[in-house]
């Protein structure tokens, strides 16, 4: 339920009279904020996309008549938006916002152009023109496009008010994980510090090549990082092939095209009888030791512990708007609720609902509880991945 319209953020009650007539339906930032929040999870269901315009107010409105032209302002806005366009503060008496709800069917740069231009041309009867340079205007699109295009895959933090919010809540937690992620990696390197040795003699051995398998992920709110493996294959192998396999495991509501690239036969981003993996490799990747360098992204800050997969960044670029949260919220992790409860036995759909109820309900109760069962999980090689 949506906060009180008529309370700010520290509970006191305002005067709506001194800024605008509450009839116009402008709404405080509470309310705003709230609103944002369910426009966002309603278009990553329904794919349908919206239009957030901020105005940055901020040095016009403590000027000279400042509310007078405030008042004038919002009366344009209501002339040229839609009764179901949401309207209100983003930032309490600093940046107007609008939420142009379910734009579809027509070209972006379209309606960019088309909202600018009647805004800017609504302003300028009410605002003189030495005045407009005191005016910041933008246009934020939320829509099921991926931003891979622009080489661009960290998602806009404005539309995500709530979850820093949560973030701000769990400086505990957060906090404690984090000395967890240091210690256990620590602990772990040193533990498995002979394999540490043998396996590049043996990946040497094997074939030519780096010992290290170095491939560019998508950390929190998709930061890239270098993210480590022992090699499985070969050096010169062509990453095509498991291009168009994640294109069509994400794509498609079934992996099962005739070539034993079932998700529950073999691994749901693994491809069964895959030519490029070495000897040495098989057995690595069957007993997940070909991971173990991922203790180093643990320990530099990258990865955590206990946390969602890191997605490859052409493997973001064909998600669904619903599938990015899972590189939002929370850090990736080495092991995951998805590892231990579903693994390869998934669709990439169950997948992603696994990451998202580990978002959902992480705690350091629910990390242990991961972290205990991800041994049995890899010694019986039950599905791995």
């Amino acid at each position: 339920m949506m906060p009180n319209h008529r309370k700010l953020n520290n509970n006191k009650i305002i005067n709506l009279n001194d800024w605008v007539d509450f009839e116009q339906n402008f709404h405080d930032e509470d309310y705003f904020q709230e609103a944002l929040r369910i426009e966002r999870k309603r278009s990553e269901r329904s794919g349908k996309p919206f239009l957030l315009m901020l105005v940055d107010i901020k040095k016009l409105i403590n000027g000279k008549n400042g509310k007078v032209i405030f008042r004038k302002m919002i009366s344009q806005l209501n002339l040229h938006t839609r009764e179901t366009d949401i309207k209100g503060w983003h930032i309490n008496k600093s940046e107007i916002g609008v939420i142009f709800t379910e734009i579809g069917g027509q070209d972006k740069d379209f309606i960019f152009e088309k909202i600018t231009h009647r805004v800017q041309d609504s302003l300028f009867f009410i605002i003189e023109s030495k005045y407009f340079h005191k005016i910041k205007l933008s246009l934020k699109w939320f829509s099921n496009e991926s931003n891979g295009e622009e080489n661009n895959y960290k998602p806009d933090p404005v539309f995500y008010p709530d979850i820093v919010e949560k973030a701000l809540h769990k400086v505990f937690f957060l906090f404690t994980k984090r000395i967890i992620d240091i210690i256990g990696s620590i602990s772990a390197m040193i533990v498995f510090s002979p394999l540490f040795i043998l396996i590049p003699i043996l990946i040497k051995i094997d074939s030519r090549g780096p010992v290290f398998f170095r491939q560019e992920r998508l950390g929190l709110f998709g930061k890239k990082f270098a993210f480590l493996k022992y090699r499985s294959m070969r050096a010169d192998n062509d990453d095509s092939l498991h291009r168009e396999y994640i294109k069509n495991l994400i794509t498609s509501e079934n992996v099962e095209n005739g070539n034993g690239d079932n998700p529950g036969e073999n691994g749901l981003y693994k491809i069964q009888d895959d030519p490029r993996i070495t000897l040495i490799g098989k057995v690595l990747r069957k007993t997940s030791l070909d991971e173990l360098p991922q203790f180093i992204n643990v320990f530099k800050g990258d990865m955590s512990l206990v946390g969602p997969r890191p997605p490859i960044p052409y493997e973001y670029d064909e998600y669904k708007i619903w599938h990015m949260r899972r590189v939002i919220e929370v850090k990736p992790g080495i092991t995951g609720l998805w590892q231990v409860e579903g693994r390869s036995s998934t669709s990439f759909d169950e997948m992603v609902r696994l990451d998202l109820k580990y978002v959902k309900e992480c705690s350091l109760w629910l990390d242990i509880k991961i972290i205990l069962k991800t041994p049995w999980v890899v010694l019986t090689g039950k599905g791995a991945y």
